[in-house]
């Protein structure tokens, strides 16, 4: 851990990510600044600028004593526009770290997007040794891929460490795209429509989930590596030499289940288990339920078996180490990490958990009616007809093939990585995030303050 506290610069946190990150570190006493477009909040020092000019970006760093960037920054999924995408996000990127290698940034922790590996194809269970496609699904995961880029190049580049974090489905207050879509769908009573059969598995990640994992970054970006790099070896062995000490503390230790929204469930066994009922109490009746119960206040895992497929199994460890001899896999700088919630769901339950909170928001609002389901072919090919008719009258169509592909296929991540190397586990269960999201939205709405655009 660094010997002193850094001085934060979120650039884009006035956004929706950004604002929870500076809530965050404000929360736990940090020196932190914003730098983005417009200035929504007062409470932090706000520097206005564009991106993409290399100066603006250094003469904030410079005025706020900057050691350490989170760079959140970027235009919302699903505009038209692939010119902004790419000055925001690849020219606004790499003036960022330019200016933060010209003013001796020790820290730069980049948001990218589980969407950079996705090209319409099911993803299931994946890792970080997925490689980004050739041909991205649109402009915003091709510019956000080539971001990403640029921020892993730069690790080590003029001192400088670097780590991109790719969060999956962000929900949560603050949203502007995902909860103002479902409401419009609500809105029009369409809730009863489904593409597909709603058996494709589907990561949704809480936002307050994504923040922490940020923070987890900066703190642990400047840790020293478990293991050496190959690079910095006399010679790169042909085999894999033997695990260190913190390589084995960081990949031995099981792991607790992930059960903020399903809740744990111990299954009794000889030696742990309630007694239930009985006229004579066993003898060791004590022993039994007091390991039975412990279960619940430690909920470790099953030991760590691991097979020639796992990605951190010491062979594959030792591919990656091969691959790229500059940085160590188990370490933070020059790495990147899956966010999500660890709780992948069927596509449409998590649209349907909001509508059903909104039937509070409005009662009677909606009658009850079965679902339409249309098959994914049957979605891709009205699609097809949307898309045909929205470029003659030039308007964006309601109905988009990507669209039908996002609903209709599995995209769910591997993050035990990021849990064993960052630390990171989910502090709010999707339930509870829908809650406070729709809480959020009730006291927007109810106020008047409430607005569709992002």
């Amino acid at each position: 851990m660094a010997s002193t506290k850094d001085v934060y610069l979120v650039i884009g946190g006035s956004g929706f990510v950004g604002r929870h990150i500076v809530e965050q570190l404000l929360r736990r006493g940090d020196n932190v600044s914003v730098f983005d477009i417009v200035q929504r909040y007062q409470d932090v020092p706000f520097y206005s600028g564009d991106i993409s000019d290399q100066e603006q970006v250094s003469t904030a760093l410079r005025r706020s004593g900057t050691t350490c960037i989170i760079h959140t920054a970027s235009p919302p999924a699903g505009l038209s526009d692939p010119a902004l995408y790419w000055k925001v996000n690849v020219d606004g990127t790499k003036a960022v770290i330019a200016a933060a290698v010209q003013n001796n940034v020790r820290k730069l922790v980049f948001t990218s997007s589980a969407g950079v590996v996705f090209n319409g194809n099911a993803l299931t269970n994946v890792d970080e040794r997925l490689a980004p496609p050739e041909r991205p699904m649109d402009a915003y995961n091709e510019s956000k891929q080539k971001a990403e880029e640029a921020v892993i190049a730069a690790n080590g580049k003029g001192g400088l460490l670097t780590v991109a974090l790719r969060p999956a489905g962000i929900f949560g207050p603050g949203d502007r795209q995902v909860m103002a879509g479902l409401y419009k769908v609500y809105e029009d009573g369409k809730t009863h429509y489904q593409i597909g059969d709603n058996t494709n598995l589907f990561d949704w990640t809480y936002v307050e989930n994504v923040a922490h994992a940020h923070l987890l970054a900066a703190d642990k970006l400047d840790n020293p590596p478990p293991a050496p790099p190959l690079s910095t070896l006399e010679e790169i062995p042909l085999e894999a030499p033997p695990l260190t000490e913190a390589e084995v503390a960081i990949l031995n230790h099981p792991l607790p289940p992930l059960d903020l929204t399903v809740g744990r469930r111990c299954i009794p066994t000889s030696e742990a288990r309630p007694l239930g009922p009985y006229v004579t109490p066993p003898p060791n009746a004590d022993k039994l339920v007091a390991a039975f119960e412990d279960k619940f206040s430690h909920p470790e895992g099953r030991p760590v078996v691991r097979t020639r497929f796992d990605p951190l199994s010491e062979p594959n460890l030792f591919r990656t180490k091969i691959d790229k001899p500059d940085t160590t896999p188990l370490g933070v700088a020059g790495q990147v990490f899956y966010i999500t919630n660890g709780e992948p769901c069927y596509f449409w339950d998590l649209p349907r958990l909001v509508w059903n909170q909104l039937d509070a928001v409005f009662p009677g609002h909606r009658q009850k009616r079965g679902y339409t389901v249309l098959p994914a072919p049957l979605g891709f090919a009205l699609a097809f007809g949307a898309e045909c008719w929205g470029w003659l009258i030039g308007k964006e169509p309601a109905l988009t093939k990507f669209k039908v592909t996002y609903s209709c296929v599995d995209r769910w991540h591997n993050i035990e990585k990021t849990r064993r190397v960052l630390g990171y586990e989910p502090q709010v269960g999707l339930a509870d995030g829908v809650q406070r999201m729709v809480d959020w939205w009730r006291t927007e709405y109810t106020s008047g303050t409430h607005k569709i655009t992002h």
